[in-house]
């Protein structure tokens, strides 16, 4: 989990940088040093006029140009005549251009990293079509909206839908008030979300949001376990728990809690016919055998161009969903702290079993939220500097070094207090 989320954020940091380096030095400014991590320095070297280093803190990086106001304060030698080769002797639009060099290479990187996944894996979903063979399963999220068990959703947010984990994942929530049309007893309904819902929603991150029914067939059976000694088979499929009906997965999986411990009598359907297995039930809820879901999954392949407009596409939504949300935290209709999280909160996203394709993607999730993130017009912040080279371009005058002093000691003040308000709060999310 730790090595995921130092690794990930080692490759972001790193390319963040480096966009800040790579525009400096075509625009002839000198860069002093290029870090990924925070001192203390644990390896590096220098080569022309640039040090490289690595850092033992992996929680961000930095890039040093002469001539510039930044987390050094390092202003003495600001008060000399600018050299042509300092950040602060160039044109604005220049600087401008290297503040955002590093959202641009991260918002590249996230398309880049989605475009490869669509590549190397494709696209592999459950159409809202499959998902209404049988309707929908709900859970207390789903049900506050007004939906019901069986329902069979037709458009989210008045727009038709392909993917069906739009809607297990409760995505479609972020938008000004949601709403979902679903069919009911031949009817068409209009479902509208309840106020706070979304804000429940992030709390509940683990949960999803509502799933479709879907019957099961046994996969494969785990030697020696209690369905190996029972008689189960592969090929199975269940029917019925102690006389109730457990014929969809989500039926069996809810009913298997409350029977830990307990000897249980299936209804099976092997092959046509029915048949009763008595077996016990372990104390943690299990029997020991794998299954598959029956609905038929679509799986779309892109060729190596074809990939490209789908990880833009895709990388822009990520990007347009965080300006929601962030509205959303201004405005107080979702509390920061169930919106937001630190590296303890993002290492949970990883996971302790490492799965490249889950890596690359929170990887190239969290390359977009680095660039929202940087855009915003806080001081320390790219942007912050970006507003103040808005300002000097649109009046013509550079802003005096004092102001761009005490306005980079704000800003670290801001960004400290809000790293120790992430960390805190991932510790307490810890305990609840």
């Amino acid at each position: 989990m730790a090595a995921q989320l130092i690794l990930g954020l080692s490759i972001l940091v790193g390319i963040h940088e480096f966009g800040h380096l790579i525009f400096a030095k075509l625009f002839g400014m000198r860069v002093e040093k290029y870090s990924i991590g925070f001192p203390p320095r644990i390896w590096g070297f220098k080569y022309g006029e640039t040090e490289y280093s690595i850092g033992a803190i992996p929680l961000g990086g930095f890039v040093k140009i002469s001539g510039m106001v930044d987390e050094s304060l390092d202003v003495n030698e600001l008060s000399k005549e600018p050299e042509p080769w300092e950040f602060r002797a160039k044109p604005a639009w220049q600087r401008l251009i290297v503040m955002l060099g590093g959202i641009i290479f991260n918002v590249i990187t996230g398309v880049v990293i989605f475009a490869m996944i669509s590549f190397f894996y494709g696209k592999t979903f459950l159409s809202a079509d499959q998902a209404n063979t049988y309707g929908v399963y709900t859970y207390p999220l789903s049900e506050k909206m007004g939906l019901q068990r069986g329902d069979k959703i037709l458009e989210l947010n008045g727009k038709h839908f392909d993917d069906f984990a739009d809607v297990q994942s409760g995505a479609f929530l972020i938008e000004d008030n949601p709403n979902m049309t679903v069919m009911r007893d031949g009817r068409k309904i209009t479902l509208n979300a309840p106020d706070g819902l979304l804000s429940e929603k992030i709390r509940n991150k683990e949960q999803a949001f509502a799933d479709a029914l879907e019957p099961f067939v046994v996969e494969r059976i785990s030697p020696g376990s209690n369905a190996d000694k029972g008689g189960l088979q592969a090929g199975d499929r269940f029917l019925t728990m102690n006389g109730e009906s457990v014929v969809f997965m989500q039926d069996f999986l809810s009913k298997m809690k409350t029977v830990k411990g307990e000897t249980v009598l299936f209804g099976i359907d092997r092959g046509g016919e029915e048949i009763e297995l008595e077996i016990p039930v372990t104390a943690e809820g299990t029997i020991g055998f794998a299954y598959n879901g029956t609905l038929e999954r679509s799986t779309k392949k892109y060729g190596f161009f074809e990939s490209f407009p789908v990880g833009t596409s895709q990388s822009f939504k990520i990007l347009a969903d965080n300006i929601k949300g962030f509205k959303k935290i201004l405005f107080g209709e979702i509390p920061a702290s169930q919106a937001v999280s630190g590296p303890i909160g993002i290492a949970t996203y990883f996971g302790g079993t490492w799965i490249w394709k889950k890596f690359w993607y929170i990887t190239g999730l969290l390359s977009l939220i680095l660039a929202f993130m940087n855009l915003l017009p806080i001081p320390a912040l790219d942007g912050g500097h970006v507003l103040f080279l808005l300002v000097e371009m649109l009046s013509g005058r550079s802003l005096p070094i004092k102001f761009m002093e005490a306005a980079q000691k704000t800003g670290m003040a801001l960004l400290l207090a809000l790293m120790a308000f992430v960390i805190f709060n991932d510790i307490l999310k810890l305990f609840q």
